[in-house]
């Protein structure tokens, strides 16, 4: 039998089903025209340059094996998967006791590359796991070197620069050969031609690259250096926020420059083999990682992917239908974007919604490290990477005068904004001009003032027109509770409500964060509210939609699946009152804090025991009594016997005549009761 080469392999994914083609073409991340149509399927699976083959049989189900072994005619006997794998890529029957050979082995088996291509990397991950594991193993070179809080700026440079080395190599040749035509040419920006030629929006113009890199041991520091030289300028941007160049020379006077560029090069890095979302969660994992080993708190909470998913489905849900319109353009932004997980996963919904559409995506950052990955997987993504900003939202806003179709963000929680107090008072002072007009909240939590943020940059909504802003925006417990009424957490949130603003709130379960185990909350707030939802706010009791994981990731414990996620856009998009649905107007969350005032009752009684009494009060006694020497303070003893006497004397002679009691009331002023 021959080797599974493209034809067979069409022929064997024949047998699939068409919902698992449709799994594994999303997986795989490959551009389908339309998902309905098996052939496209097929044909887009079975192209061996994008997918890794072997990779994709061990994922497959036993039974799914045996069928692709039948219609390719080959023995489907055996109860081990690994042989059912062996047969399939080798096109040829394997005895039941035969070890299989692993998929790793199996790779790169569907012919030699041609003369003077460059070697082909010898591994390709099967998955998260494998992968971030690989890369924090690299970690260990540095032990000795390197303090651990180091350890993350060396080794995320370098899976950088590694994925960006895999997306260049199909069109390095084109863009070298176009180079050396037009350089010194009439053309002065060579840029937007150059990155035509990659597909995306960045080139290298230097000859190196991993392989060559790796074949230079003697040179390999300036040649490192002479490589991210040859970048465009956003892509040394990128590698500048983590002062690579300066590592560089630290790793090569270690000795372990070479060795690292020698790992990195044996593995493939490409979106082909590593998909946009797997290569996301992968930095995620390394960044806490990193942080938790170097005992420092990385500050953000990373979002976790199935929560991202659950987030872009309510935030898309009420427009669907206007999403499915051919060709349409729309702009999605994150004030806090951190390494871009929700950036991309509205990007991939609308893209599974509606091929044609385009969705562009900004964001704003002030980690130079996750800025720098963003800003990365926007660019391996095709995005504009000019729409990826650094700096703080608060204090310098990246995008002053823009506005945005969607907006969805997970800013972190707790965090004071005393650093940027006099930015926050100076555009609250502004009012309603500026970002922060309805208030501010306590100094120790600035989750409102991202909120505020925000709303600020909603389009307008005019009757009749598809116009107006949705926001998707996770909060902790304390925007929602804290603050009594009249102060600036009640005030803002007074201002969204009258304002008919706040569409919904989802009450999450705990411990889905990677860095907290506290309950978190998904707020919806538009300004484009339909017909039935306006004047009202739906509450969704989100917090036993988990399921728990097989082993934790530092808090997180527990995960929703799709069947969650499903759950709660029924229950949102249903928009009806049930066991975890509550539905009320906006006045039911409104609020005074009236002071009832009373008079101040007292009473006294005048009689002979309450004097003696009051004989004996020390403080009665110490009016007779002076610290003083002499005239002086003799003087003071006598000065406080007369008010002594003026006191028991007060209530006249005739209450001393009498033993009966008499009760007096008077008024103060006024007093809060």
């Amino acid at each position: 039998m021959p080797a599974l080469n493209a034809a067979r392999k069409r022929q064997a994914l024949e047998a699939l089903a068409a919902g698992r083609l449709k799994d594994l073409v999303k997986q795989y991340q490959l551009e389908v025209d339309d998902l309905r149509q098996r052939e496209l399927l097929v044909e887009a699976l079975a192209d061996g340059r994008r997918v890794d083959f072997a990779a994709l049989l061990d994922d497959l189900k036993r039974d799914e094996l045996k069928a692709m072994c039948s219609a390719l005619e080959l023995d489907d006997s055996g109860k081990k998967k690994e042989v059912l794998v062996e047969r399939l890529l080798n096109g040829e029957a394997s005895s039941d006791g035969a070890k299989g050979k692993s998929s790793e082995s199996a790779k790169g088996q569907e012919g030699s590359p041609p003369p003077g291509a460059p070697p082909t990397p010898a591994r390709q991950f099967s998955g998260f796991s494998e992968m971030s594991s690989f890369i924090w193993s690299l970690a260990d070179l540095l032990r000795g070197h390197f303090k651990h809080h180091e350890f993350g700026s060396i080794i995320l440079p370098f899976t950088v620069l590694r994925r960006l080395d895999c997306v260049l190599e199909d069109t390095k040749p084109k863009v070298l050969e176009k180079h050396a035509k037009l350089k010194g040419g009439n053309i002065k920006n060579l840029d937007p031609i150059l990155n035509k030629i990659t597909g995306v929006g960045f080139h290298n113009v230097s000859k190196l690259d991993f392989d060559r890199l790796k074949a230079d041991p003697n040179h390999v520091e300036q040649n490192v250096l002479s490589y991210i030289r040859g970048f465009s300028e956003n892509a040394r941007d990128v590698l500048e926020q983590f002062n690579f160049a300066e590592k560089v020379g630290r790793l090569e006077r270690a000795n372990l420059l070479y060795l690292l560029v020698q790992r990195f090069a044996e593995v493939e890095l490409h979106p082909h083999a590593v998909p946009n979302h797997v290569m996301g969660s992968v930095f995620e994992e390394l960044i806490r990682k990193f942080a938790e080993q170097s005992n420092e708190t990385a500050g953000e909470h990373f979002t976790p992917r199935e929560v991202i998913r659950m987030m872009v489905n309510l935030l898309f849900i009420e427009d669907d239908d206007v999403l499915r319109k051919p060709g349409i353009v729309r702009t999605v932004y994150d004030p806090a974007a951190g390494t871009g997980g929700m950036l991309s996963s509205a990007e991939e919904y609308l893209r599974e919604l509606n091929p044609q559409a385009r969705l562009e995506v900004f964001g704003q950052e002030y980690n130079p490290e996750t800025y720098a990955i963003c800003k990365s997987d926007m660019m391996v993504k095709g995005q504009n990477a000019s729409n990826i900003v650094i700096g703080d939202s608060f204090s310098k806003d990246g995008f002053a005068g823009h506005s945005f179709d969607y907006m969805l963000s997970n800013p972190p929680y707790g965090v004071e904004w005393k650093y940027v107090e006099k930015f926050v008072k100076d555009e609250a002072e502004r009012g309603h001009a500026g970002r922060f007009g309805a208030g501010l909240p306590r100094i120790n939590d600035g989750s409102l003032l991202f909120l505020q943020h925000m709303i600020s940059k909603m389009k307008p909504a005019k009757k009749g027109e598809d116009t107006g802003s949705r926001i998707a925006v996770i909060l902790n417990g304390s925007p929602l509770f804290t603050g009594d009424a009249g102060s600036g957490e009640s005030e803002i949130r007074r201002w969204i409500i009258e304002n008919d603003w706040l569409e919904a709130i989802v009450a999450l379960p705990d411990q889905l964060f990677f860095n907290t185990g506290i309950h978190t909350y998904v707020w919806i707030v538009t300004n484009k509210k339909p017909k039935a939802r306006k004047g009202k706010v739906q509450l969704i009791n989100g917090v036993k939609a988990f399921r728990k994981m097989r082993k934790s990731l530092g808090n997180k414990r527990n995960e929703l699946g799709d069947e969650h996620i499903d759950e709660l856009a029924r229950t949102y998009g249903d928009f009806i009152v049930g066991k975890d649905s509550k539905i009320f107007d906006n006045k039911d969350f409104g609020f005074q804090k009236i002071v009832v005032e009373c008079p101040l009752r007292l009473s006294f009684q005048a009689s002979v025991e309450r004097i003696e009494l009051l004989k004996e009060q020390k403080a009665f006694q110490n009016l007779a009594k002076s610290k003083k020497k002499g005239a002086k303070g003799e003087r003071e003893v006598e000065e406080g016997k007369e008010l002594q006497r003026a006191i028991v004397t007060a209530p006249g002679s005739s209450m001393r005549a009498r033993s009966t009691r008499t009760e007096t009331s008077s008024r103060t002023s006024s007093k809060a009761c």
